[in-house]
């Protein structure tokens, strides 16, 4: 007997492949009862979806500001002689390392024992780290403590992602996301501004690096015991929903994002994730990503400062390009989600530092100020939106908890890992023109470019070849993630693009 498809979902009326569509339909419908991924109560949703971003995105974004200032303050720090008082050293790199070891069995930890739980206290330990940075008396001492603040951030930006994927549908988690990492842009800001602050303190008992260190590390501290008694475990433990929310909650979470909610982690099904080919080209892109993220991040001032102007104007001129990239980091965020698609704008993210990297080695800089400082705009433009929107991508498409933690604890830090990369590309001896950074980070973000549009490519023939086999023409949304813990495995499966 022949069944009413969805309205959602066309399908090929040849009477030879009525069986394929049957079968197709009748594995969704046999998850979740007649339930589809789709909830008909966009009013109620939107209520919901209100209520998380007022409630969570505050609260994680504060978190995620102090997270970036007390792992930057080193920067501010040597402004004011801690050279002098502990001896000068590349203090970064030890962080580094930290973040690739550590990430990934404290990203475990924290879904074993859940993200509201290990978040905060994550937040506690790099707070109170900060807090001893300011007693120690020599760089072993420092090495000592960003050793345990490295340990203590590893997994925190990762975490997040996972945290908030237990909370929105895959189609809303981007601009979730950018609105979260825009946290890091007002750190870079703020971070001057108290140091600044602080660094006119006069007349007291110890150096003002020290005090900065105090204040920043007590702020994270003090907020880290709020977090902890105010993050919701879980949807149905969020005091903020009413019975009714937290049953809907709970259906868009099933049928739009998670096989099992609230899935106990197995770390051998966890690492299973690594067995999808597609998570190795993921991890590639990362790679490749990571070079142009960190290359602007640690020395946009030393490319802008080849224009020719004093310090004090070299470091305002840097002001509008980092803006501009984080209200492009926006904006590809809200198209992707708005489109449900993540490669075209992973791709479009990529081009943009890329010709901005070329432009700024082609040309004569000084005769062309004007062209070389767009082309500093552009390098901003595509470095944090490929991060976030490709580690959407990923979560989008795994929709077992433990290995969507799994990938992403590796991802994260493997981007983080190349600011070792672009710390030794950046050699003196190239100065002021910097021409083999500059073209090998164009380089990596034109491979990343490639593997993104090809991977999205192979997705999009993959998803028509599934169409074909079933005689039914899906969507990822049009299959419930309910009956996805296996991925691809299942006939189902349509990837997220």
């Amino acid at each position: 007997m022949s069944q009413k498809p969805s309205s959602r979902t066309s399908i090929d009326k040849e009477p030879s492949q009525e069986t394929h569509v049957e079968a197709a339909l009748e594995s969704t419908r046999n998850a979740l009862g007649e339930e589809t991924a789709h909830v008909t109560d966009h009013a109620a949703e939107m209520r919901l979806t209100w209520k998380l971003d007022t409630r969570l995105l505050p609260v994680l974004a504060f978190m995620y500001l102090c997270n970036a200032l007390d792992k930057g303050n080193l920067g501010n720090a040597k402004t004011d002689h801690m050279d002098t008082d502990l001896g000068k050293i590349s203090w970064q790199p030890i962080q580094y390392y930290t973040y690739v070891l550590f990430a990934f069995p404290i990203g475990l930890l924290g879904k074993r024992y859940g993200p509201a739980n290990v978040l905060p206290i994550m937040m506690f330990s790099f707070g109170s780290m900060t807090l001893l940075g300011a007693a120690v008396r020599n760089f072993g001492g420092m090495m000592t403590v960003r050793w345990f603040l490295g340990m203590a951030e590893s997994a925190f930006f990762p975490l997040v992602i996972y945290y908030l994927t237990c909370f929105y549908r895959r189609g809303e988690l981007a601009r979730r996301l950018a609105i979260f990492y825009a946290a890091s842009n007002i750190a870079n800001a703020f971070s001057g501004l108290l140091a600044f602050g602080v660094f006119q303190i006069k007349g007291g008992t110890l150096r003002n690096w020290r005090y900065l260190f105090l204040i920043e590390g007590s702020m994270t501290v003090l907020f880290s015991i709020f977090a902890f008694i105010y993050l919701p475990r879980s949807t149905e433990k969020a005091r903020f929903f009413n019975e009714a929310e937290k049953a809907l909650a709970f259906k868009r979470i099933q049928t739009d994002s998670s096989a099992i909610v609230n899935e106990k982690l197995v770390v051998r099904e966890a690492i299973k994730v690594f067995r999808m080919p597609q998570a190795w080209v993921w991890l590639g892109i990362e790679i490749c990503l990571g070079v142009p993220l960190q290359s602007v991040s640690l020395f946009l001032p030393q490319i802008v400062q080849r224009l020719g102007y004093d310090t004090v104007k070299t470091n305002l001129l840097t002001v509008a390009p980092n803006i501009s990239g984080a209200v492009m980091l926006l904006i590809l965020a809200f198209a992707s989600d708005f489109t449900r698609l993540r490669f075209p704008f992973i791709t479009l993210g990529f081009s943009l530092p890329v010709i901005g990297f070329i432009i700024y080695a082609a040309i004569d800089v000084l005769e062309h100020k004007r062209v070389a400082y767009f082309a500093c705009f552009m390098m901003t433009w595509g470095t944090s939106a490929p991060s976030v929107l490709l580690s959407s991508w990923y979560n989008n498409n795994v929709a077992a908890e433990s290995r969507r933690i799994a990938l992403t604890s590796i991802g994260v830090p493997v981007a983080n890992l190349m600011g070792i990369l672009s710390s030794n590309i950046f050699f003196p001896s190239s100065a002021p023109a910097y021409l083999p950074a500059l073209i090998t980070t164009a380089s990596f973000g034109a491979v990343g470019m490639v593997l993104a549009f090809t991977l999205g490519t192979w997705m999009r023939i993959d998803n028509a070849r599934r169409d074909k086999r079933q005689g039914v023409r899906l969507q990822a949304q049009d299959v419930s993630t309910a009956i996805l813990h296996e991925g691809p495995a299942n006939p189902s499966f349509r990837w997220f693009l």
